[in-house]
């Protein structure tokens, strides 16, 4: 095969870019640029949900979505700019009350689209998930029992984990690497502070974390998140070793944040667990559901934001000129999508990280 590629290659063939053909397929009208990312969503799908989601998306359901919203957006602006255009019409579309309303159903939609959207961010790019809290509260003994197997070393001696262990694992379809991290305390030497250390990194950039605590601790939730610096938009709390105090396993009701009683060691409560992870990464069972990128969510609430800031300058100043050029740029958001509005080097940017050829 080697032999046979050299050869071709003498006689002027050349190797193809990385995502050369399917660039070629887009340049060419054969798809729209989300249809292509799909193609690589498709070949990088790490479980069936993913894999199901990025086909839905190569089909096009996810474009179809963004030009009907698209088409909305576009008739709008031949409304308010026609009214803004020909005043000698005595079109008064500020007192008819029908752009403030169709603003209200453009926003509602975009909202739904982002709510789906983020679905297929989740299966797409999967999360990250750091367990946290004091030492010997059963870290690491929740890691092995998340994934099913041993990964890391359980003892009774405190400070076991002295650094970072991370693993990969499929949660209902969701791709999620989850991270133990050192005890979290005063290090008594500096091995322990460097992986403390690390372990705060990991909790800046996780997705959700998990803070660990014993049953038996008389440490309130709050003073714990307080102490330690947790994120408490980014947390559900794990109450451990309650096959030591006869406690009940499942969800903790009437706390101010989700809360799960558990034992990593038995296993009680870890499904009640596992669906608090899921909720909490906004994970659903949403049919239909189709692959999409951070860069089409971050397009898809950039639009949003910016009908929402020309609605209010339309209800407060009475501002159509303004709103004509909100709906412009909304508009050119919802392009970047499916690559009718897009430069160059975002094309190179996207199909650089395609596999050879395709």
């Amino acid at each position: 095969m080697d032999l046979l590629l050299g050869a071709t290659l003498n006689c002027g063939a050349r190797l193809a870019r990385p995502g050369e053909f399917t660039e070629r397929a887009f340049l060419n009208g054969k798809m729209d640029l989300a249809q292509a990312e799909a193609v690589a969503d498709l070949i990088a799908s790490r479980s069936e949900a993913a894999a199901r989601s990025a086909l839905r998306s190569l089909s096009g359901v996810f474009s179809e979505r963004v030009r009907a919203v698209a088409q909305d957006m576009l008739d709008l602006r031949v409304y308010v700019e026609g009214a803004i255009d020909f005043p000698e019409d005595d079109v008064d579309f500020l007192s008819e009350g029908r752009v403030p309303e169709r603003l209200e159903r453009l926003v509602g939609t975009l909202l739904s689209l982002i709510e789906t959207a983020t679905q297929g961010v989740i299966l797409n790019e999967g999360v990250t998930l750091v367990l946290a809290g004091r030492p010997n509260v059963g870290k690491s003994s929740l890691l092995n029992r998340l994934l099913g197997f041993d990964r890391a070393i359980v003892t009774d001696t405190p400070g076991t984990t002295r650094d970072t262990l991370s693993e990969s694992m499929d949660l209902n379809g969701v791709p999620i690497r989850v991270v133990d991290t050192a005890g979290l305390r005063i290090a008594g030497d500096a091995i322990e502070r460097e992986g403390i250390r690390r372990a705060r990194d990991e909790i800046e950039e996780a997705d959700l974390v998990l803070l660990v605590r014993d049953c038996g601790s008389r440490e309130t939730v709050e003073e714990l998140v307080a102490e330690q610096s947790l994120p408490s938009e980014r947390l559900v709390v794990v109450t451990n070793k309650i096959d030591l105090a006869n406690g009940i396993a499942g969800e903790v009701a009437g706390q101010t944040r989700p809360e799960i009683a558990i034992s990593a060691l038995t296993g009680a409560g870890i499904d009640a667990l596992e669906r608090a992870i899921l909720r909490a990464v906004g994970r659903s069972e949403e049919a239909g559901v189709f692959s999409a990128r951070r860069r089409h969510l971050d397009a898809l609430n950039q639009a949003c934001a910016i009908l929402q800031r020309g609605a209010e300058a339309l209800r407060t100043a009475g501002a159509g000129e303004l709103l004509a050029d909100d709906l412009r740029r909304a508009h050119e958001q919802l392009g970047e999508i499916v690559g009718s509005v897009s430069s160059d080097a975002l094309l190179g940017e996207i199909f650089s990280r395609f596999c050879i050829g395709k």
